[in-house]
């Protein structure tokens, strides 16, 4: 038990990388998935790119190894084959790019917005918050106010007709 309390204290508890706390008691491929962006297949291969074994614990890495993980984690882009990216073919510039962190989710919401502007199909389901991808919608999706028969409600109505034909 003293051997794992004085490893737990050279331990980096928090690793930060892209602007985002990483756990350092994960080991590098699942805690590089804590970045948005970044699957457990993208996190292996940017692992094996740095060097570093991808079942190694993150907050063991030295400061020569984070670094070369950054680097690694920048330069994704630039060396990833198109099928691996997350946006092939940028319906704007054309270009094969993999985003990652905050960046992703502003270009997920310029995406719906493009969408809700130009009024496609997709863009309108997404305004009037239904679902979009072909869903049936007959028995799911249902939010608010109870679709369906309230049998409190029938009843009063009923009784109150019966009091205004007898009067």
């Amino acid at each position: 038990m003293p051997k794992n309390e004085k490893a737990d204290e050279k331990i980096k508890h928090i690793v930060r990388i892209v602007n985002t706390d990483l756990d350092g008691h994960r080991s590098v491929c699942y805690a590089l998935t804590g970045i948005k962006g970044i699957s457990r297949r993208v996190a292996r291969v940017i692992a094996q790119r740095a060097e570093i074994d991808p079942n190694a614990t993150m907050g063991h890495l030295s400061d020569k190894e984070i670094d070369r993980l950054k680097k690694s984690v920048d330069e994704f882009e630039k060396t990833a084959p198109p099928w691996m990216v997350n946006r092939q073919k940028d319906s704007i510039t054309g270009v094969n790019r993999h985003i990652i962190g905050s960046k992703l989710m502003l270009q997920l919401r310029e995406d719906l917005n493009r969408l809700k502007k130009i009024r496609s199909y997709r863009g309108i389901r997404h305004e009037r918050g239904l679902k979009v991808r072909g869903q049936r919608t007959r028995s799911t999706g249902r939010r608010g106010a109870v679709v369906g028969v309230v049998r409190k409600r029938i009843l009063a109505e009923k009784a109150e007709k019966e009091k205004t034909e007898k009067k």
